[in-house]
């Protein structure tokens, strides 16, 4: 294999320690791993897309990293708690469903000066723009459905979302413009 001379500067050296014990000694398993990292990224925001970090299971859960443009969102509130829904289009053509449910939520619109409900047709306002707003929202659970096909992830979702797939522009480029 050939050798490749990389020149570093004093105040990257402390980095490049580091990255060489963390890859057991390695530092061309290290340079290597972030490379290929980087080229993977860079590629796909070039493309659209963008690095998609979001949790999956019960409470803090466990985080789940893919690539991916948001199509849409959805969300609603009712006496089970509070549900939000996002789509992806994955890098690989596919579509992701991101789920987080919530076993309790709130949300009032009218909310007085010190953040608490005033009651009444106050409240209307509030969902209507005029006034403050509250909200609470507790970790619930999180999963993370994965799909081939546009009829695929409609029965993934609530009808109410699913009717909108039909607006969604499933196709994004990014154009560079020199302005």
């Amino acid at each position: 294999m050939p050798n490749r001379t990389i020149y570093v500067s004093d105040g990257d050296l402390p980095l490049y320690r580091k990255a060489q014990e963390l890859a057991g000694g390695k530092l061309s398993a290290a340079i290597t791993t972030a490379l290929r990292r980087y080229v993977e990224v860079e590629s796909a925001r070039q493309d659209g897309y963008e690095e998609v970090v979001v949790k999956v299971g019960r409470g803090a859960g466990r985080k789940v990293r893919f690539l991916g443009v948001l199509l849409g969102e959805w969300g609603r509130s009712s006496e089970g708690g509070v549900e939000v829904y996002r789509i992806y289009r994955t890098r690989a053509g596919r579509f992701a469903v991101h789920r987080d449910k919530a076993p309790t939520g709130y949300w009032k619109g009218g909310a007085s000066s010190d953040g608490s409900p005033t009651g009444g047709w106050r409240d209307y306002l509030g969902y209507v723009g005029v006034g403050g707003q509250t909200w609470a929202f507790v970790e619930g659970e999180a999963t993370l459905d994965v799909t081939d096909s546009l009829d695929e992830l409609r029965e993934k979702l609530p009808a109410e979302f699913s009717a909108y797939l039909s607006d969604i522009d499933i196709e994004s480029t990014v154009d560079d413009w020199d302005i």
